[in-house]
Parts: C-alpha cells; structure tokens; sequence
C-alpha cells in the first residue's frame, strides 16, 4: 500500500475534478441528471481508480485500477468534447480541460507502463 498524495497523476486528476465541478456548476438544469452528472462521475473515477489501487497489495491489482482509470479519462475526454460541440462548456474551458485530461493519460499510461515492468516493485512516480 502507498500514499497516493505523493503520485503526480493523482494529484494532476484530483485538481481536474475540482475544475470540473466548478466549470459544471454553469450548466443547464435540464443536463442535470443527465451530462453534468457523467462528466463529473467519469472524471471522479480517474483519481479514485487511482487511490483504490493504491490501496491494493499487489502491482497487479493497481496496474487494473490504472487500466480502469485510463478509461474512466478517456470518457472524460468524450464528454469535454461533446460538452463543448453542444455549446454547454465555452471553448476556452473546453480547451483548458482538454489539454489536462490528455497529460493524465500519458502520465497514466506512463505509470502503469512503469508498474507491468517491475511487478515487483511499486513505483512512487
């Protein structure tokens, strides 16, 4: 088990959620239920796969929770995107989000390129 505090990606995931969340708050009601609340899960997915597998004891067990983040942040990805061509996020948000979910992804693909590697050993990033 390690702090997942100290990876770079979670930390880099966990500030996205909190913009999205803030840039969520000016959609309209009726996307409620519906893109707001899947934009903000799919992105939430991301840091929590990260901390759950953190809490695994093997490197097998946290390079599957890896795998499912990466593709909670490609969802995330989607969503930005179809957000955006809707006209319910602005293009400089969109662009801004979109620049930091795709540094995730390589930082995820990174990391867990890192972790089948050693399978011994769990690397702090």
């Amino acid at each position: 088990m390690q702090d997942y505090r100290k990876l770079n990606v979670w930390r880099k995931a966990h500030e996205m959620s909190l913009d999205v969340y803030s840039e969520t708050k000016s959609f309209p009601e009726s996307e409620k239920y519906g893109l707001t609340s899947q934009l903000r899960r799919a992105c939430c997915s991301v840091p929590t796969n990260i901390v759950e597998g953190c809490g695994r004891t093997g490197s097998k067990d946290f390079s599957r929770f890896l795998d499912i983040a990466m593709g909670s942040a490609c969802e995330t990805e989607y969503l930005l995107l179809l957000s955006c061509e809707l006209g319910i996020l602005a293009e400089m948000p969109y662009k801004s989000l979109n620049e930091t979910i795709l540094e995730v992804k390589r930082m995820l693909s990174s990391l867990s390129r890192s972790v089948r590697g050693n399978r011994n050993h769990r690397p702090t990033e």
